[in-house]
């Protein structure tokens, strides 16, 4: 981990979405350097499915070494950011940082996005950022030490990032391109930066989107934490820049960075939007074990006399029990598109077994996708972890097994599907 240098001693801060997750792990760690925070979130009532509320955050601030100011804030609400601006400079005497932490996220296309939806993802991710840099801007061009961060990826153009849920990166860039404008018309005055994970980080919401089994695949929100506390100790002049958070702690030192996996030496699943050419990111995914979409797949044989039925044939001629025995999952795939249905492959019981319909018993994972897609994934073109980044794959269960998924394709492999 980044020791604390007291830089941020006295600072206060003011973190959007506070209450849980990267907010709050950034909350704690200037805490413990004795700063002031302002936790600005909705949460004031215990959430059924989400943990920690602003008083629980507080709590821990205080904890650590901090005080705190919690507020109940949607950042929606241009009175309700505007009061608690106004109650943090009472409080503190000033704002030295805000931090854009707050955001939504849905993974949908175009067509399967209702539209309140997409206003939600624009109001928090890009009016919310906007509006509160907007209503703290004046404290921090009173501070020593202004600085804006904005939890936001790099603004990357491959249309990769924007096929498969358009609305949502529309609005993360919205935040983006906050931190490109803002650095540049506050240059001098204010350092205005950008900050995103290399790779997935556990919070409550990545638990929703990819089920129990994804958390092996992350590192904690420490990481965050600790790179946001190093770009944050920086003077005004460093400005304008998009990080990443394991660049800037290895800027810094830090080499073992397995203790930030919640894991340990398990692969990890790579964050979206880090290619800076489509040729980076097909060598970042690949040493991972994928094959990124915008790649041109192999010239195989095209499939034929029935795709899905094909594959299936193929499945049940590799499977056997030392298949059985490594693997330990029962799967069952939704298939969209031309060949709609209802699959299942149990590698659970006996020597295996698969084929159309209901699996035999409870699914330990369900994948919902495109028949045409499914055919690609087991034909070596398409790997499981790469569909799941990319929107095309949605993963009910045991994350996990999906990774295990790839063995058994390098038998199909050989088989010359």
């Amino acid at each position: 981990m980044l020791q604390n240098s007291g830089k941020l001693a006295g600072c206060t801060l003011f973190i959007t979405g506070a209450s849980r997750g990267i907010g709050k792990a950034i909350a704690l760690k200037a805490a413990r350097d004795g700063a002031n925070v302002v936790i600005a979130a909705k949460t004031a009532e215990p959430h059924p499915k989400l943990p920690g509320t602003i008083f629980t955050a507080a709590d821990e601030v205080e904890a650590a070494g901090g005080k705190v100011l919690p507020c109940v804030v949607d950042i929606r609400d241009e009175q309700q950011i505007g009061a608690a601006v106004q109650k943090a400079v009472e409080t503190f005497g000033g704002i030295d940082i805000l931090v854009n932490n707050a955001s939504a996220i849905n993974l949908t296309g175009t067509l399967e996005t209702p539209m309140k939806k997409v206003d939600l993802m624009l109001g928090i991710n890009l009016r919310g950022t906007y509006l509160t840099s907007k209503l703290v801007i004046p404290h921090l061009l009173k501070s020593r030490r202004p600085h804006i961060l904005n939890l936001s990826p790099p603004l990357n153009l491959n249309p990769v990032w924007f096929k498969n849920h358009t609305a949502y990166t529309m609005a993360k860039y919205g935040m983006s391109m906050c931190v490109l404008g803002m650095a540049e018309e506050f240059r001098g005055q204010i350092a205005v930066n950008a900050l995103w994970p290399r790779t997935a980080i556990q919070t409550a919401a990545m638990d929703m989107l990819g089920g129990d089994g994804i958390g092996k695949q992350c590192r904690t929100a420490d990481i965050m934490a600790d790179a946001a506390y190093a770009v944050l100790s920086k003077p005004k002049d460093y400005t304008g820049h998009f990080l990443v958070d394991e660049d800037v702690l290895k800027e810094h030192g830090v080499k073992d960075f397995d203790q930030y996996a919640v894991q340990p030496g398990h692969p990890l699943l790579p964050d979206f939007f880090l290619d800076e050419a489509p040729e980076t990111l097909v060598q970042q995914m690949e040493q991972h074990g994928a094959t990124p979409a915008f790649k041109a797949p192999p010239s195989d044989t095209p499939l034929s006399g029935g795709p899905i039925g094909n594959t299936f044939d193929i499945i049940r001629g590799v499977i056997n029990e030392d298949v059985v025995k490594a693997t330990q999952g029962v799967y069952r795939f939704d298939l969209s598109g031309d060949h709609s249905g209802v699959w299942f492959l149990d590698l659970k019981s006996g020597s295996g077994s698969a084929g159309q319909g209901e699996p035999p018993a409870k699914a330990d994972v369900v994948m919902t996708m495109d028949s045409g897609d499914f055919a690609k994934m087991f034909a070596g073109q398409l790997k499981p972890t790469m569909a799941f980044m990319t929107g095309k794959l949605r993963i009910k269960g045991d994350m996990t097994l999906a990774i295990k998924l790839e063995k058994l394709m390098g038998r199909m492999s050989k088989a010359k599907l």
